[in-house]
């Protein structure tokens, strides 16, 4: 559904979270084992996610990231940080021209389907998601 990127920074932005209470900084090695992602990948969407100051970096052998204090963050805003908002507007079907007024094959059925998606993003922070994996509702890597 979302980017390679766009997955691998929810993932991200999703284990910061559930480390901020000790608040310390949390290095790329470690990001990269705990949401199994590739290395050289994963620090592209860090310093993307440092860019549009989602995410805090700390250079140097004590350094590395942490979420920004009191900030309630969606998971809108991560998808739209690094995948644009392209999937709330583009044509599902590719068309250069797609709109209520001229519309695709499918674009009804998609905008309803799009638009629940956005609902659910928009109205989902990165602290209510942290709380049901504390809980063992949910996993980043089973």
């Amino acid at each position: 559904m979302f980017s390679r990127a766009g997955e691998i920074a929810l993932k991200i932005m999703i284990y910061l979270a559930t480390d901020q209470q000790q608040g310390r900084w949390i290095g790329l090695r470690e990001i990269v084992q705990e949401i199994d992602g590739p290395e050289a990948f994963t620090a592209k969407v860090l310093q993307r996610l440092t860019r549009q100051g989602l995410i805090r970096s700390l250079r140097g052998p004590s350094g590395g990231f942490q979420l920004p204090n009191h900030r309630a963050i969606t998971l809108h805003e991560i998808i739209i940080a690094i995948d644009g908002e392209g999937i709330f507007t583009k044509c599902v079907l590719g068309l250069a021209e797609c709109s209520e007024s001229c519309p695709c094959p499918v674009h009804d059925k998609f905008k309803a389907v799009r638009d629940h998606l956005a609902g659910v993003l928009i109205s989902t922070t990165i602290d209510e998601v942290k709380e049901g994996l504390l809980l063992g509702h949910y996993y980043l890597k089973v």
